[in-house]
């Protein structure tokens, strides 16, 4: 299936390991001109290094640290055409987690931080790359969130807190910029095999008492197929939404969680 993204510009955030990563390989797979990011640049050249080995084609590196919005204004400004405009068809907004706990664990600085990293992020990174699909009359934003921004996870209050707040985002953007071509779509992973999740079983098992392995043992059989997911399933489904196939899907916030989200609708 020729999904049309041959030569379109991609730009995906938080694409050193994970999500990213899988998500910036599978466009560069077919064909985009990928622009990755991450706030470590070694690991970024490591990704890049496996991305160009896999799909023939070298990726653009970008070092930044979304929650800085001098760093974003930076990104914004390497990925701009040369008359200034936005040069960018396919954004890809993903980003690590906030810190794990219940609300009376949480400060409020930790409240500031995570509006700034996820939230506030999506926003000024949207606003800086939209104008460009809108003159162009074509544009794909893919947001990558959590499945606890559809079902709410008790010790990830900080990430279902604004994680929701981007899907609220994403869909009144849709409404408003269907018209010129430009789609927006949130992807909700549930356990997933990435770092972050590792990251969640350490604390658990710290907090129970129980080893990381058995709890990501937990996590597999609290998922209706029995297993973690792998990032480049997720990565598929991003791949066809930043596609021509996927134009008349937008809007949506849509599950890629082996089942767990129980919810009818």
């Amino acid at each position: 299936m020729d999904l049309g993204l041959s030569g379109k510009r991609a730009l995906v955030t938080g694409a050193s390991t994970g999500l990213g990563f899988a998500t910036a390989q599978a466009l560069a797979g077919e064909g985009a001109e990928v622009i990755i990011n991450s706030r470590n640049r070694e690991r970024l050249e490591l990704a890049a290094a496996r991305i160009e080995k896999s799909s023939g084609r070298k990726p653009t590196l970008i070092v930044g640290d979304l929650a800085v919005a001098d760093d974003i204004a930076r990104i914004l400004a390497s990925v701009a055409n040369a008359d200034g405009t936005p040069g960018i068809d396919i954004f890809v907004f993903n980003n690590g987690g906030p810190p794990a706990g219940t609300f009376d664990r949480q400060p409020i600085q930790n409240w500031e931080a995570s509006y700034r990293l996820i939230l506030s992020s999506a926003v000024e990174m949207t606003r800086g790359l939209i104008d460009g699909m809108v003159k162009r009359g074509w544009g794909r934003l893919v947001y990558i969130t959590s499945i606890a921004a559809l079902q709410p996870v008790d010790d990830l209050i900080l990430s279902n807190s604004f994680r929701a707040g981007v899907h609220g985002f994403c869909k009144t953007i849709s409404n408003t910029y269907a018209k010129h071509g430009i789609t927006a779509n949130c992807v909700c992973p549930g356990y997933t095999a990435t770092e972050r999740l590792t990251e969640l079983a350490e604390k658990r098992a710290t907090a129970s008492g129980a080893t990381v392995e058995a709890q990501l043992q937990s996590f597999a059989q609290a998922v209706p197929v029995r297993r973690l997911g792998r990032p480049e399933e997720l990565a598929s489904l991003v791949t066809f939404l930043a596609s021509n196939r996927a134009a008349f899907i937008t809007g949506t916030s849509i599950p890629v969680d082996g089942g767990i989200n129980r919810a009818l609708l």
